[in-house]
């Protein structure tokens, strides 16, 4: 059963691949496999590792190897790959040139992680069953937090995922989250209960700041005591497993 999307990076910008590669580096299912800073460095990679890819992302003007150029040896050479064309190059004619090689988007710099995180994610969901297997399961309570506002960079996305599985599994744990679900999180982490439970509190300020709000009504809207601006962490971590129920959109087992 597939459990990651491997994606490789070609681009110019070092500083920007360096970003990318540290922004998805504790990611559950997106790896970023290697980045690449010119086009022929970037097309013998593909060459060699072909079996290795999953996801193209790459600019379209490059050193050595412009993209389009890396775009019909794929095609001659019958490699089919799923690509983001990531750039601040808006020419009609090289964009319907390289529309018409079927790339998958097309991103206009400076791009947003999180919309090229989204962007990965919808590619692979697109062709696999979302009813199939933990890796499309996962992938949909990704998006979930991420409409809520929850950065996967940070400690307490992590910690959220894992806490809200636990809940899940175990039933209403509002009364034993302390007790139970933060030494359960900070086991399998490696850390400890108190910061698992203060990267948790952070990640839901973070949330609340930044989330799809009408998402977040709708959601925690009849849970929340009304003198509070933002969910406990119990309440938070017991709503969402509550969603994941009532949808039955997710099973864990």
């Amino acid at each position: 059963m597939k459990n990651s999307i491997n994606v490789l990076v070609i681009d110019n910008d070092e500083s920007l691949t360096r970003d990318i590669e540290k922004y998805f580096s504790s990611h559950e299912v997106i790896k970023v496999v290697a980045c690449k800073n010119d086009g022929e460095e970037g097309l013998s990679y593909i060459l060699n590792h072909q079996n290795e890819i999953d996801v193209i992302v790459m600019d379209i003007i490059l050193a050595k190897l412009d993209g389009l150029f890396i775009l019909g040896e794929l095609a001659k050479r019958n490699i089919n790959k799923n690509i983001i064309i990531t750039s601040n190059f808006k020419d009609e004619k090289v964009l319907g040139e390289a529309s018409s090689y079927g790339i998958d988007y097309y991103m206009l710099k400076p791009v947003s992680f999180l919309s090229l995180e989204k962007r990965i994610l919808a590619i692979e969901l697109n062709q696999n069953d979302i009813s199939n297997g933990l890796f499309s399961q996962e992938a949909k309570l990704t998006d979930l937090l991420h409409n809520l506002g929850v950065p996967s960079h940070i400690r307490g996305y992590q910690y959220l995922k894992e806490g809200i599985l636990i809940v899940y599994r175990k039933g209403n744990v509002l009364s034993y989250v302390t007790k139970d679900v933060y030494p359960e999180i900070a086991r399998k982490f490696r850390t400890t209960p108190t910061r698992v439970e203060r990267a948790i509190r952070h990640a839901i300020e973070v949330s609340w700041n930044r989330g799809d709000i009408n998402l977040m009504e709708h959601i925690f809207g009849n849970s929340l005591n009304v003198n509070r601006d933002k969910p406990t962490n119990a309440e938070y971590l017991s709503t969402l497993a509550d969603k994941i129920k009532i949808d039955n959109n997710l099973i864990y087992n």
